[in-house]
């Protein structure tokens, strides 16, 4: 199986919009998933009999979004936005432990429902713990950070985000503080 097909575009008003697909081996479905960036998306979900009926459905929808002039967004092109939090510990505790899993969790569906990128790693380093988000739009997923760790009751007023180019992972600008602060440190 190719996994997932994930392309954009952006349309007369510059606004960018995502579609993606991919089989679902636990329910025998293919799903194709699309929308404007940073809004709930639609989902579409079809019965596929075998695997390689789903291969040739993905193949199509991939030739499909090529054609109406859907591409992937290379990583250079994209941005890191860092969700961090604050920390009581050096490396963290077992409820650190427990927000780590948590955040991660809802960040990648909140993300992933949107269309505003994939969360990558997360790490913990000196009293902080660092969720990394590759994103194509930062300030939609700026604000979806802020309002998915809302949601969850994460940690919110310890809640830090800050973003940089793909190319330039150590030039990271503060766009959230839960606290006065004048940057933004890995």
């Amino acid at each position: 199986m190719s996994g997932i097909v994930r392309v954009y575009k952006r349309d007369e008003e510059g606004t960018l919009h995502f579609r993606e697909a991919w089989y679902d081996e636990d329910y025998g479905q293919f799903v194709m998933n699309y929308g404007a960036v940073g809004h709930q998306s639609k989902t579409e979900e079809t019965d596929v009999a075998t695997p390689e009926a789903a291969e040739s459905l993905l193949d199509a929808f991939a030739a499909q979004c090529a054609e109406d002039g859907y591409a992937e967004i290379p990583e250079q092109e994209q941005s890191w936005v860092v969700a961090q939090f604050a920390l009581k510990t050096r490396e963290g505790t077992d409820r650190d432990r427990y927000l780590e899993e948590k955040a991660t969790d809802a960040l990648i569906s909140h993300l992933a429902w949107r269309g505003l990128g994939t969360v990558e790693r997360s790490e913990f380093t000196d009293y902080k713990l660092n969720i990394f988000c590759l994103c194509p739009e930062v300030n939609k997923a700026v604000n979806a950070v802020k309002v998915c760790i809302r949601g969850e009751d994460l940690d919110f007023t310890k809640l830090s985000i800050g973003a940089a180019p793909f190319a330039e992972p150590t030039n990271f600008k503060l766009k959230h503080s839960a606290k006065p602060a004048a940057g933004f440190s890995l």
